[in-house]
Parts: structure tokens; C-alpha cells; sequence
């Protein structure tokens, strides 16, 4: 009280101030403000800081709520734009301010409300006052990967190799969790815009940091991309290398989506790089005579059953099997995207085989269609020789 207090008023003065029995004069509530190193604001704020955590605690339990179970989500966000939306021109200072307008924007967004970007920045500019990186990092890639879902690879490139080196250029530490999330998304990205080349740099620079650090965050997404690069160039060697560290990774943090990858990738690359059916029909029963198959990847499954039937001559049964495949709302990867149209690709072959020509031409001409804005892959290239082939007969 004695500190605070200063040559300009009195322990006197500040314990009826404190109390509700008097009211400072502007100068004196300056001099409060800039003893205690705060805007004037924060001390005139109708709300408490402690009114402000409760809210954010229960923002915060929505979030968790909505993010365990995506596939289950019901009105989580739209009671979260409820529960702070009468509290956003008070948040103007400090953790919690910056935290619900993080939420509340990033809400937004999600429910397809106007607003949401202006409300973002003002996060990130608290966010960047007080020197949260994390959060700011976090703010960024979201921003990022906004664009990514539109299909704008270019653009989400650009915000997050400009978000990411305006923070390292102010910042002489950054933790190591946002150094790999940085990683993984730029070479996410990089590959995205068919910049090879620097994306599998970025993605061994992640995982050589991950090891130096003993910090296995992200690990487990970086080996994902490394096991498909090497798949798209038929590096067996690296594939396996990159899918034993997979599996152990898997089988130690009890992951079954991870376990999961391992078991379809075999599978993938006999049917896409090798042709060898056979051997792909018997992984594939396999796979689904196990009790703990994973029905969240059926349409990754369904494209691979879908393949083998059209290997093994089943046309019709192929054709059933494609005409189930779905892309699900949250696939947006050129790679992934560009897997998902050779089923109307090898539709066309299943066509063609059966003598429907004209469904034929319809179906190859869908694929190509959609494939055609995509990078360069394997994928491209089999839907494109596919289209070479179809025409001219």
C-alpha cells in the first residue's frame, strides 16, 4: 500500500478507494494505473477478473467438449458465441481478454459468422503484448489454415511463413512445441503448392529437432509425411524405415489411428504403386476381420476395396463400392483430394471393361476435372494416362 501509494496520495486514501467509499479524481486513477504498470481501462472495467476466468473456464470446457469428439459436435460453439459474445467490447486487457476473443473468434469462423478476422487480430495483438507466443503461434496457423480449407494453398503458405518469421524475428526463444508445429505445417503446406523440395527440408529439419530435443510432439504426423513421400517415389526403404517408427510410436502411445496409417499404407501402395491386387485383397480382409478396425477411415478403406475388385475383374463390384466413397467435409490436402478422385478414374476403367463407354468418358472426364488444379503426383498421373487411355479408344 506504502509503495503504491507513492508522494501522491495516501494508504489512507487508497483503503477507501479499495473499499467502495470514495472516488478517485482522474489524475489520481492515472497515477493508480501507472503505479501498477496497467491502462487506465482495466481499473474503470465493469468486469472482474475474476467474472472473466469463470467465463473462460467454461468457454474453455465447450472447447475441449467440441475438440475430443469432432464428429459429435452439436451446438458447442454456438454456446460459446452465447456466452462471451456479451462481454467482447470489454475484453481489452489481459490472459483472459485475449483467450475469449482467441475462442470467440475462431467460433465465429467455424459457424460461418461475419466478424470473426477482426475479432482474431485484437487477440493477437494482446497475445503479442504480452508476449504469449504459443497462443499467438496457435492464432496464426489457424489463420493459415483457413485459407488451406478454401483450397487457397498459395495464400496459407504466405500467412504462415509470415506469421512464422515475424515471431522469430522478435524472439530469440521460441518452445519447442511451436518450433514443430511450425515444421509440420509448413511442410504441409509446401507440399500442398507442389514445393517438394523444401517441404521434405522442413520436415527433416522437424524431425532431426524432435530427436535432438527428445520432444515427440507432432513426431507421429511428421513420420506420416515422410512415409508418403517416400511412398510417391517408391523409396521402399525409407517407407519402411519411416513405417516401423510409425508402428512403435503407435503401439507405445496406445494410438489407433496410427496404427491404423501403418496397416493402409501397405495396402495403398500395392494397390496404387505396385497393381499387385492379390496381395492387397488379402491385407485388406485381413484388416477388416480385426474387431479394432477403425470405421472413422471407411472411406480411405472403401477406395482401397474398391481397387482391388477393379484389379481382380469385379467391375460391378468395384463400381458399388466407388459409388459409396465420400470426401468428408475435413479433407483438403491436394494429396488426399487427388487419392479420393482416381475413384472416378478407375470408375471409368470398370465402365470401359464392361462396355459402357459413354459412362466411361463421363467418369474420366470427371476426374480429370477435379484433379486438374492439383500438384503434380502419382495420383495426377494416373487419372490423366487414364484419360490418355479412355479417348483414345
Amino acid at each position: 500500500m506504502e509503495a503504491l501509494a507513492g508522494d501522491q496520495l495516501t494508504k489512507g486514501m487508497l483503503s477507501l478507494i479499495e473499499n467502495n467509499k470514495a472516488n478517485p479524481s482522474m489524475e489520481s486513477l492515472s497515477y493508480i494505473a501507472e503505479q501498477l504498470g496497467v491502462e487506465m481501462s482495466e481499473l474503470m472495467e465493469e468486469v472482474s477478473t475474476q467474472e472473466l476466468q469463470e467465463v473462460l473456464e467454461n468457454a474453455e470446457k465447450l472447447v475441449n467438449t467440441a475438440d475430443v469428439d469432432f464428429d459429435s459436435i452439436t451446438d458447442e460453439y454456438e454456446q460459446i458465441i452465447a456466452l462471451i459474445s456479451p462481454y467482447v467490447e470489454k475484453l481489452t486487457q489481459g490472459y483472459e481478454a485475449a483467450r475469449l476473443l482467441d475462442i470467440y473468434s475462431r467460433s465465429l469462423y467455424l459457424e460461418k459468422r461475419d466478424g470473426w478476422q477482426e475479432i482474431s487480430n485484437k487477440a493477437a495483438q494482446l497475445y503479442d503484448q504480452m508476449n504469449i507466443i504459443p497462443r499467438l503461434a496457435s492464432l496464426g496457423i489457424f489463420r493459415s489454415m483457413v485459407k488451406f480449407t478454401e483450397h487457397d494453398y498459395e495464400s496459407a503458405l504466405s500467412i504462415l511463413l509470415k506469421e512464422r518469421s515475424e515471431i522469430e524475428a522478435r524472439n530469440g526463444f521460441i518452445d519447442p512445441l511451436t518450433r514443430l508445429d511450425f515444421d509440420y505445417y509448413e511442410a504441409v503446406l509446401h507440399y500442398a503448392v507442389g514445393n517438394a523440395d523444401d517441404a521434405i527440408r522442413v520436415m527433416n529439419e522437424g524431425i532431426e529437432f524432435s530427436k535432438e530435443k527428445q520432444v515427440f510432439y507432432r513426431i507421429d504426423h511428421l513420420y506420416r509425411l515422410a512415409t508418403i513421400h517416400a511412398m510417391m517415389n517408391e523409396d521402399i526403404e525409407a517407407m519402411e524405415y519411416y513405417e516401423r517408427k510409425l508402428l512403435l510410436y503407435g503401439e507405445f502411445a496406445d494410438d489407433e489411428e496410427v496404427i491404423f496409417f501403418t496397416k493402409y499404407t501397405k495396402i495403398h501402395y500395392l494397390t496404387s504403386r505396385q497393381h499387385a491386387y492379390m496381395e492387397a485383397s488379402e491385407l485388406l480382409d485381413e484388416y477388416l476381420s480385426d474387431d479394432s478396425a477403425n470405421n472413422s477411415n471407411t472411406p480411405y478403406i472403401l477406395m482401397e476395396k474398391g481397387k482391388v475388385l477393379y484389379g481382380l475383374g469385379k467391375y460391378k463390384n468395384a463400381l458399388s463400392c466407388f459409388g459409396q466413397v465420400t470426401i468428408a467435409d475435413y479433407i483438403h490436402h491436394p494429396f488426399d483430394l487427388s487419392i479420393f478422385y482416381e475413384k472416378d478414374a478407375y470408375a471409368a476403367l470398370c465402365h470401359l471393361a464392361l462396355g459402357n463407354e459413354t459412362e466411361a468418358i463421363r467418369s474420366i472426364d470427371l476426374a480429370v476435372k477435379n484433379v486438374s488444379v492439383m500438384p503434380r503426383t502419382p495420383y495426377k498421373d494416373f487419372i490423366m494416362k487414364t484419360y490418355e487411355l479412355i479417348r483414345s479408344k
